[in-house]
């Protein structure tokens, strides 16, 4: 599509530019020129202790120095097990101040699970958490790992927070267990940073250099690590930054309620509040009362999150009386905003939540809904400055589809990965001539450029010739006043192809009723689309930020059938 050919341009928010010019620096100069723009102001925020902009560079460099006496050199990978505090930060740009890769791990997962990404991209260095240090250590030593640094979460925290947790009474005792662990004979990160610094000619990394390798599923199979270049990070935060004209250098607090480890709080928390000399506050994870007791004490003023973070805050904070009309933005991504939710929030915090749209491979964001009137709730958006798009047919992505017609996303941008780490044969699927990437995701473009998804190909259920997306059977379900939440998937049927069949969570007080469910479901949609078995569960399995798993609902499905008699 050529630039005059761009719909959305007159949807775009005033002083939002339809290209930027992307900055030639890398994360690490980011960091540096803010460094010396905001050295006085904080950082970042951890339950009340602050780290200026200046201690914070001054940290990085010693801990860059730390790990170049550990045999870290450019390329070499370094993985980071941590949750949100100050130590993650100081390893990131530590790591890539080297020239060296970091790759982010969920310090949540299962031995397997860490195991498999651990010894698909061999670091040199790993960072943990100290409670799951000792399991990192078992993994990586058969592996030839050369260290493990174990993180001492209170070893960040005020003087006073930090004296409290020793105290002998059960509330401090829940407390240090949930935020530390021994971790025996595993070398201390703290010993690492106060050494000297990283001499200052030390070669610095360059902006087509790799920065970060980031697990994602992608459209199907095993986790596979996005290939992502200082130069994709850095234009994402600039694309960012062009997007909330609204906001002022120097002056903004972001929560980080989002996992650094993942893509979408890594740049929209991390990178973009370091790009604008934010002060970053930091949660190791979310908590209603955690985020509320930080807004008297630090009030936010943009707030990156997922739906359901957003509601739960909007009604807490009514029930207690908690002032939220700080936070001017919000940005909600992962999964589709329900209506009900963002006037919820608007009407608690007085500012705007709006929606947008990713994937790993984009560092993340590609589209977001305009900061201003011209947003639409239940659209994903318009594509960020400088990013292209087009609509093209699922079987055939050289077709492109006229404006109205559902199809294939694809995508092209300076934040458009290149790959995945060591997989030709999947990045070949995905990556096409000229820089476009498959999402996977079926979207449909009205008239000014706003997209709308339909749902995901690899999701897409095929029954009696028809095709049925999930996400549609969902709305229609959770209009149901019995059911709360629903996710619908495509299961084998013995006619070849595949039945719909959902999975529900009811509401208090209701009792299953699986006729009275499909009747209510086939009041909005065709009768083929309804679903053909009804199954209740407690909760629905979901991603670290919420996002529900239909894969493993469907796994889990294929697993129950197998000792239930089939549907008459």
């Amino acid at each position: 599509m050529r630039p005059d050919e761009r719909p959305w341009a007159s949807s775009y928010a005033p002083g939002v530019p339809l290209d930027i010019e992307v900055p030639e620096e890398t994360l690490v100069d980011l960091l540096d020129r803010s460094a010396e723009r905001f050295a006085a102001l904080p950082a970042l925020d951890f339950f009340a202790a602050t780290t200026t902009y200046a201690e914070l560079a001054g940290q990085i460099a010693r801990a860059a120095e730390g790990l170049r006496r550990l045999g870290v050199v450019p390329g070499d990978r370094v993985a980071l097990v941590l949750p949100n505090c100050p130590q993650h930060v100081v390893a990131f740009y530590a790591t890539l101040r080297l020239g060296a890769i970091v790759v982010e791990h969920n310090p949540l997962y299962t031995e397997e699970e860490m195991a498999f990404q651990l010894a698909d991209h061999r670091p040199t260095v790993v960072v943990a958490w100290d409670k799951v240090a000792p399991m990192v250590h078992r993994i990586v030593a058969p592996l030839g790992v050369r260290h493990v640094l174990s993180v001492n979460l209170p070893s960040a925290l005020p003087t006073l927070k930090r004296l409290a947790l020793r105290l002998p009474v059960k509330r401090a005792t829940a407390l240090r267990e949930a935020m530390t662990g021994p971790a025996p004979g595993i070398d201390r990160w703290e010993a690492l940073v106060r050494g000297p610094a990283l001499d200052p000619t030390h070669p610095r990394p360059a902006t087509g250099d790799v920065a970060l390798l980031q697990y994602t599923g992608g459209t199907t199979g095993r986790p596979k690590a996005a290939v992502l270049t200082h130069r994709n990070l850095r234009s994402n935060a600039a694309q960012g930054r062009a997007w909330m004209p609204g906001l002022v250098d120097g002056r903004e607090v972001v929560y980080a309620v989002l996992p650094l480890f993942h893509a979408y709080g890594l740049t929209l928390c991390l990178t973009f509040s370091m790009s604008i000399g934010a002060t970053l506050v930091l949660m190791p994870r979310f908590d209603v009362d955690m985020v509320l007791e930080a807004m008297g004490r630090r009030p936010a003023t943009f707030l990156p999150a997922v739906p359901p973070v957003y509601e739960r805050l909007a009604a807490a904070a009514r029930e207690r009386d908690v002032d939220l009309t700080s936070i001017r933005y919000a940005i909600s991504g992962a999964m589709s905003l329900p209506a009900a939710v963002a006037e919820l929030w608007e009407s608690v915090t007085g500012g705007l939540l709006v929606e947008g749209y990713g994937m790993t491979e984009t560092s993340p964001v590609a589209l977001g809904n305009p900061a201003g009137d011209a947003r639409r709730i239940g659209a994903i958006g318009v594509p960020f400055p400088s990013t292209e798009v087009r609509v093209v047919d699922r079987h055939d992505p050289s077709r492109e589809l006229p404006q109205g017609e559902a199809g294939e996303l694809l995508l092209r941008g300076p934040q458009v990965f290149g790959g995945y780490w060591e997989r030709p044969a999947e990045t070949a699927e995905v990556v096409l001539a000229d820089g476009w990437i498959r999402t996977g995701d079926v979207v449909v473009m009205d008239e000014n450029g706003f997209f709308t998804i339909v749902d995901r190909i690899k999701e897409l259920i095929i029954t009696g010739g028809f095709n049925v997306y999930p996400s549609e059977v969902e709305h229609a379900l959770r209009e149901l006043p019995q059911i709360t939440d629903a996710a619908v998937v495509g299961l084998p049927s013995e006619h070849g192809d595949e039945d719909v069949v959902a999975v529900v969570v009811l509401a208090p007080g209701a009792t299953m009723d699986e006729a009275a469910v499909r009747a209510g479901c086939r009041e909005h949609v065709a009768a083929y689309k309804v679903p053909r078995r009804v199954f209740e569960v407690d909760e629905l399995p979901v991603s670290i930020i919420g996002k529900v798993l239909r894969r493993q609902v469907r796994e889990e499905l294929i697993a129950r059938l197998a000792t239930v008699p089939p549907a008459p």
